[in-house]
């Protein structure tokens, strides 16, 4: 058996199909992705590292599917949108795009104090307080203080809501992170009724997984999107690759001042991102 060094520097098993689902989440076909996995498998030394994993992934799929080249890694990706209000954003528009009712720049006022919320999110009848949260760096762990606190906050607004101090009732808290939850912070909210929504967690419903089932990538996946680029483009609404792809690209550039020929540019690595 082989092992891959994590970043870390711990170990673990080497698993061909982790390498499968990553081909295909590029965009890779099935075969071309079995047979693929099953190259890397053969080609890597033991303890390789997994930086050295992904970009043989990178290399060999961008022969199969061109577009690879022009994609950024999502969990980077997301590193790179500005915290605030960027990414704020970018999750309130994911939870609208999965049914939820949003409502932003909300100051609740609970029974001891007032609290500035990132969203308020309604889905069957359950309303929920959103705390957004964002990392540069997508290694770091999200850790036991975001439930502590987001429990304090509810508490505190249901208590609110109670005395009449606060308008809206609030059944629960969510928060939602580009990085993973520590073990820790998983066990506290499972205990004290707290929703996570990270990177691969929870199994079912991840960032990952919610992003990838509405093709909702953020324009900093396309590569030669610059931290300028993007900021422009973020201002003036288009937070999304596909908003970008499929967009007027005249309009595009007269509302973020980039010249034409480099929207057309984005737009088309970005319609080769999202096209099979």
């Amino acid at each position: 058996m082989k092992y891959v060094t994590k970043v870390d520097g711990s170990l673990q098993p080497f698993e061909r199909g982790r390498v499968w689902r990553t081909l295909r989440n590029m965009g890779v076909g099935e075969e071309d992705a079995d047979m693929i996995a099953a190259e890397i498998e053969d080609a890597v030394p033991d303890g390789v590292k997994t930086s050295t994993v992904l970009r043989m992934i990178r290399t060999r799929a961008s022969v199969v599917r061109p577009a690879v080249a022009h994609r950024l890694d999502l969990r980077k990706a997301l590193s790179l949108i500005r915290p605030k209000p960027d990414f704020e954003e970018y999750i309130r528009i994911l939870l609208k795009e999965h049914g939820y009712e949003v409502r932003t720049g909300c100051v609740l006022a609970g029974h001891c104090g007032e609290h500035e919320v990132d969203a308020i999110a309604r889905k069957n009848g359950i309303t929920t307080f959103v705390e957004v949260k964002h990392h540069r760096s997508y290694h770091r762990m999200t850790g036991l203080d975001e439930g502590r606190i987001a429990r304090a906050i509810v508490e505190d607004l249901q208590e609110g809501f109670e005395s009449g101090r606060c308008a809206v009732s609030i059944d629960e808290a969510l928060i939602v992170c580009n990085t993973r939850f520590s073990e820790h912070a998983k066990r506290y909210a499972a205990c004290r009724g707290i929703r996570h929504i990270g990177w691969d967690y929870p199994e079912e419903r991840n960032l990952k997984s919610i992003i990838q089932q509405t093709q909702s990538y953020p324009v900093t996946i396309v590569a030669g999107v610059n931290a300028a680029a993007a900021a422009k483009l973020v201002a003036s609404g288009y937070l999304m690759a596909k908003q970008v792809a499929y967009g007027d690209a005249s309009t595009i550039s007269r509302a973020t001042g980039i010249p034409l020929q480099k929207v057309l540019l984005i737009a088309d690595r970005a319609r080769g991102i999202l096209e099979p």
